[in-house]
């Protein structure tokens, strides 16, 4: 009888030692393989910022499969929860990475649109510097300040005697005039035609309108909506010289075009 019980609990003994002994090598890699991930985790501030609940769950596992590998646990179980501490502690490195990259994205995203409004204002500050030298350019060009406004005067000299057509002189007048209206949007122009008093007088009438016509074409054709413009033929009315002479006459024969204020108000009609 004593023989068969100390059979017994040599038998019992065996078994219990049988289930940690049947951890196989690769098992106990897999466990240190998932206690080094671990480690790595939750050492990384940031990946304890944005996978806490994981690093939590893979500390968990972890523990369990230790606790199974030092005394009776199976292989399987420890392996099992070895496995699940692993791939929570990679779950939570893969959450940081995508934070660390979308926080990087959305710096960028700031940056890309600071950078735009930098280029913005400076756009908007080299267009009003050029707008300035404009108005200084189409000032120093043939305008006076009248009581109807700011009033440019193309003389007779830029078309040809008793036609409508632009001269090819004129081309650099009327470029800075629509660069000018380009850039002040709000402007608007009113367009008049003058004659001398030689010729009948509704020929006149009509070549005045015709050649204030003829300008506010190219503008329009340069890309100045025509809602912007203004067109008048005054004849050989309001003179600006004396008709008894060759020199008064070519002064009477012009166009005159008259600028509104900044906020699109045009002086009084004629």
């Amino acid at each position: 009888m004593k023989r068969r019980a100390t059979l017994a609990a040599a038998a019992a003994l065996t078994l219990a030692l049988g289930g940690c002994a049947g951890l196989q090598p690769h098992d106990g890699e897999a466990l240190e393989a998932a206690r080094l991930s671990f480690q790595t985790v939750k050492e990384d501030p940031g990946v304890l910022r944005s996978a806490a609940k994981d690093v939590i769950r893979a500390g968990e596992s972890l523990a369990r499969a230790d606790r199974l590998s030092s005394y009776w646990g199976s292989a399987d179980d420890v392996a099992h929860y070895a496995y699940l501490s692993q791939r929570y502690s990679d779950i939570a490195g893969q959450k940081s990475a995508l934070s660390l990259n979308q926080e990087r994205a959305a710096k960028l995203e700031l940056e890309r649109q600071r950078l735009q409004l930098a280029l913005r204002e400076a756009k908007l500050l080299s267009i009003q510097g050029q707008s300035q030298w404009l108005e200084e350019q189409m000032v120093s060009l043939a305008t006076t300040e009248t009581e109807r406004g700011l009033v440019m005067t193309l003389g007779d000299v830029l078309f040809d005697a008793g036609h409508a057509d632009l001269n090819v002189s004129a081309n650099r007048t009327v470029l800075k005039l629509v660069q000018f209206l380009q850039l002040n949007p709000r402007r608007v122009v009113r367009i008049e035609g003058y004659t001398d008093s030689s010729g009948d007088r509704q020929e006149n009438l009509e070549l005045s309108r015709a050649r204030a016509q003829t300008v506010a074409d190219v503008l329009v054709d340069l890309g100045i909506d025509a809602k912007r413009i203004e067109v008048q033929g005054h004849g050989e009315g309001f003179p600006v010289a004396e008709n008894a002479s060759a020199k008064g006459r070519a002064q009477n024969r012009r166009v005159e075009i008259v600028f509104s204020d900044e906020q699109g108000r045009l002086g009084a009609n004629r």
